[in-house]
C-alpha cells in the first residue's frame, strides 16, 4: 500500500513536471507536497565535422608515395644490397598502386659519350624494373627510359655530384 502511494507520488511528479511550481497531490486523504522542477529540453552538442581530405594518389609522383631512388656505382648497373634493400622496401608501394603506371627513369653522371651513357642508363633501368618484377611487381606497369647524363640532379663534375646523378628515378607518365 504504501509501495503504491510511493508510486502514484512520483508519477505525480512526472506529470506536473512542466509547471514550475508547488503542486499538491492528495492520496488517501494525506497530502503530499512535492517540488516540481521545470525541465530544461536538452540539446544535443553540435559538433562541427571535419572534412576528411583524401589525397589525389593518382596526381602524386612516386616520391610522395615513399618511392625513393636507386643509386648506382660508376660505370656500373649492377644492384648493390642497398639497392636492392630500397627495392624491396618500395615494392609494395608498387602493388599497392597496380593500377597505376611507374617509368623507371636511368641516369648517369656526365663522364663518358652521349651514347655510351644513354646506353647505360637503360641497362640500369632494365635491372630495376627486373628485380622488382622478381618482387611480384606487375610488369606491365612499368615502362623504362634513359636519359643518360641529360638530366643531372647534382650539377658538378666532382664525385659528390656524380655519385648523386648515378641513379634511376621513378616517375608517373
Amino acid at each position: 500500500m504504501i509501495r503504491t502511494i510511493l508510486l502514484l507520488a512520483v508519477a505525480s511528479l512526472f506529470i506536473f513536471a512542466g509547471c514550475g511550481k508547488k503542486a499538491t497531490v492528495e492520496i488517501d486523504d494525506n497530502p503530499v507536497e512535492a517540488e516540481v522542477v521545470e525541465q530544461v529540453p536538452v540539446v544535443p552538442e553540435v559538433v562541427a565535422e571535419e572534412e576528411v581530405v583524401v589525397p589525389d594518389y593518382a596526381s602524386m609522383a612516386p616520391v610522395e608515395l615513399g618511392i625513393d631512388d636507386v643509386f648506382f656505382e660508376y660505370d656500373s648497373y649492377t644492384l648493390s644490397e642497398e639497392a636492392m634493400a630500397i627495392l624491396e622496401a618500395s615494392s609494395g608501394i608498387f602493388k599497392n598502386y597496380g593500377d597505376f603506371l611507374f617509368v623507371i627513369e636511368g641516369h648517369c653522371d656526365e663522364r663518358g659519350t652521349v651514347e655510351y651513357n644513354l646506353a647505360l642508363g637503360e641497362k640500369r633501368s632494365i635491372a630495376v624494373r627486373d628485380y622488382l618484377i622478381t618482387l611480384g611487381v606487375d610488369r606491365t606497369k612499368l615502362r623504362i627510359t634513359s636519359y643518360g647524363e641529360e638530366r643531372p640532379f647534382a650539377h658538378g663534375s666532382d664525385e659528390s655530384a656524380w655519385s648523386l646523378n648515378r641513379r634511376v628515378h621513378f616517375a608517373r607518365p
